[in-house]
């Protein structure tokens, strides 16, 4: 397992004062999937959450965090961020657009602050998984605390 490195999206949170821990898990550079992650951290996979970056045809970038076995349905996606429609953000973007990498994606700290969107379940947790923007590290966060802090607006996404 990785040690525990403080990422950018750590720093943000500790100058919030927003209180989250760091945990690290074996990345698998053939599987970077949410199930994965979940399997590592031995929780259950509607609490690690996957972060989705779209472009809609009105409104541009926005940001989905979604359950890691959820599919975001983007037709719900695009009608909940004010677009007709909208589709994911291609690979080779991701990086020069959020600055964070496949695998590694944080709705906190990217680039600029897009509007983001969380699915409703977040909710029902006293706490979630996101990743903290590095590949092998997660934020374990209260829900509350990540939609006060990215301004998310929960919403049904999948």
């Amino acid at each position: 397992m990785a040690k525990a490195v403080k990422t950018n999206a750590a720093r943000l949170l500790d100058k919030e004062g927003i209180e989250y821990s760091l945990v690290s898990y074996n990345v698998d550079e053939s599987d970077l999937s949410a199930i994965h992650v979940a399997e590592q951290l031995g929780e259950n996979i509607e609490q690690v959450f996957k972060t989705l970056v779209l472009r809609g045809d009105r409104n541009g970038i926005f940001v989905c965090v979604i359950p890691g076995n959820a599919e975001v349905n983007l037709k719900a996606a695009a009608k909940v961020s004010g677009n007709k429609s909208a589709e994911m953000l291609h690979m080779k973007e991701l990086l020069p657009t959020t600055g964070y990498i496949r695998g590694g994606c944080s709705p906190i700290g990217m680039k600029k602050k897009f509007p983001t969107y969380i699915h409703s379940s977040c909710s029902g947790f006293d706490f979630i998984y996101i990743s903290a923007g590095i590949r092998g590290m997660q934020i374990r966060i209260c829900p509350a605390d990540l939609i006060r802090y990215t301004g998310a607006v929960l919403a049904e996404l999948t």
